[in-house]
């Protein structure tokens, strides 16, 4: 996984089909090969590839000669990439209301810069970065039901912090959101 901090190289892998040749170049490959499993053009397919490889998205790994050209074969930096919301700007200030989906957005785009930075890091260094995620779902009856599920979550976690916390531990930081589903699709129960 990559983090992409730079607005320049998110404009660059934004478009469908560099979307399309990064996820092509998990395996190397050359601008031919590409543009004959995309059914394009050479020139159109060669010319994106560029653009990737000048922001640093995709990296050559070989050149070989083919039929007296040469035949550049490129990958994909990373396996992932992942956008640092903080390129879109600052849509959202530091609002204290655990209930404000700004909040919740802000919160949830800081875990995403921080995880993947960490990600990226222990990777470099061949480690594995140990993290957890809780996920559930619950339905409330009525509105103030989910005020006091907040309020009788937070005290559970409370509790639970109080029993593992250990000053002399490596510090984790727990986010638990909450947000409506999305609407489900047909067939599919809600």
């Amino acid at each position: 996984m990559r983090l992409l901090e730079e607005p320049e190289k998110v404009r660059a892998a934004l478009s469908p089909l560099r979307r399309q040749l990064l996820d092509l170049l998990q395996e190397p490959a050359s601008g031919t090969q590409l543009a004959a499993a995309l059914e394009l053009p050479r020139q159109r397919v060669n010319y994106h590839l560029r653009e990737l490889e000048k922001a640093g998205l995709v990296e050559l790994v070989e050149e070989r000669q083919r039929r007296g050209c040469v035949e550049r074969i490129l990958r994909a930096t990373s396996g992932s990439f992942v956008v640092d919301p903080a390129v879109m700007g600052r849509a959202f200030s530091r609002l204290g209301d655990q209930y404000a989906a700004e909040h919740l957005v802000e919160v949830a785009a800081g875990t995403v810069r921080d995880v993947a930075r960490m990600q990226n890091a222990a990777d470099a260094e061949g480690k594995r970065l140990l993290t957890f995620t809780l996920e559930a779902s619950v339905r409330f009856a009525e509105p103030g039901d989910m005020h006091r599920f907040t309020d009788a979550l937070a005290e559970a976690v409370r509790q639970v912090v109080e029993t593992f916390d250990s000053p002399d531990g490596r510090a984790y930081r727990v986010i638990a959101g909450g947000h409506p589903a999305p609407r489900s699709t047909e067939g599919e129960k809600a």
